[in-house]
This record gives C-alpha cells, sequence and structure tokens, in this order.
C-alpha cells in the first residue's frame, strides 16, 4: 500500500530499495528555502543494519502489511529472544540483533504485541513504558535544583540513563521505552 513518506510514522514497516525496513524515528525538517523533507531513520529487519534516508513530504513510500499478534516474552537464549503467541501457545525466536536496543528492556514474562509478515515475525512493540531499578547514581552536587540537571544513573538492565539529582541507588522509576528516557518515579 503507497502512503506519502509524510504519512511515516516510528513502529511502522515500509519497503525500500527491495528490503524492509522497521521506522524508528523521523525527523521532519523544514529549510529555509526549498520544500520539506522527512528524515528518517529505519532498520533492515532482516540484517538489522540501520539507515537514514530523507524523503520529500509528497514521495511515496511502499508500507507493508502486517499482521499484529499478542504475544509473551519468555527468554534469552545466546542471540535469540524467545516468544509465545498467546493464543496458540506456539513458541518462536527473534535475533536480538534485529529488535536492537529493546532487547535490554524485555522482562520475563512481558506482554508484548509482534508483528507478522507473511507468517514471519519480524517486529516486537513493547509497551510504552517499563519500571526498573536504579542500581547506580551519582551523588547530587549540592546547589543543583531538581527541575534544572539531571544525573547519570545505571539500572538494573545495564542501561546509562540520565536521572533527576533525588533519585538514588535502589529506587524503582519508569521509563520510556522509545527513547530511554526517565519519566517518574515508580508507585508502590
Amino acid at each position: 500500500m503507497k502512503i506519502q513518506a509524510n504519512q511515516i510514522r516510528p513502529g511502522m514497516l515500509i519497503e525500500h530499495e527491495g528490503r524492509h525496513w522497521t521506522v524508528l524515528k523521523i525527523q521532519l525538517i523544514q529549510p529555509g528555502k526549498g520544500g520539506a523533507f522527512n528524515q528518517v531513520e529505519m532498520r533492515d529487519f532482516r540484517s538489522g543494519i540501520k539507515t537514514n534516508v530523507r524523503w520529500r513530504t509528497q514521495d511515496t513510500v511502499e508500507k507493508l502489511i502486517v499482521e499484529e499478534k499478542n504475544c509473551q516474552y519468555l527468554f534469552s537464549d545466546n542471540n535469540q529472544c524467545i516468544f509465545m503467541e498467546k493464543e496458540s501457545y506456539e513458541q518462536f525466536s527473534l535475533q536480538k540483533k534485529a529488535l536492537g536496543e529493546q532487547t535490554a528492556f524485555l522482562q520475563e514474562g512481558m506482554a508484548v504485541t509482534v508483528d507478522f509478515l507473511e507468517g514471519c515475525p519480524v517486529t516486537v512493540n513493547l509497551p510504552p513504558t517499563v519500571i526498573m531499578t536504579v542500581v547506580e547514581a551519582d551523588a547530587a552536587v549540592r546547589g543543583q535544583t531538581a527541575t534544572a540537571s539531571y544525573k547519570p544513573g545505571v539500572l538494573d538492565n545495564g542501561l546509562k540513563i540520565m536521572i533527576p539529582p533525588f533519585i538514588e541507588a535502589g529506587t524503582r522509576i519508569v521509563v520510556s521505552t522509545a527513547d530511554c528516557r526517565y519519566v517518574e518515579r515508580a508507585k508502590g
């Protein structure tokens, strides 16, 4: 199905130069001269290779039709992530390199949706946020306000993110899976 380049959204699957790509990020750029264009960061879901492509807003691209299924993440084994389809209990695997940075947020038993193209699993859609534990946090610098500054912290999955100065090691926080950003302190 053909769509205009300005209708591309993160998470979509598109065909470009004979390959299938997962859209990761989009930026609309409006230069002072000339027409606007979309800067699209995407990953080939077979090989895991990333690329950036620019399309004018009036260009058309081929959007792939996918079947979305509710699944559950089970575990990781070497280079594979194992999932189970909730309706049929059928298990399948995806390469870690095809999932990219998303593998850091996968937790055993997590409910996810998986996009299937021609019966093959191609992409995993995580929940928008996950609860993680801060295992390492720098000491807050005296005199800095909570709204003006952030400090580096390490999560229990090994990711380094910027956190507010009042967050200490052992605190559970909510993290955005889209951009690895601190959202809020976890409740409870």
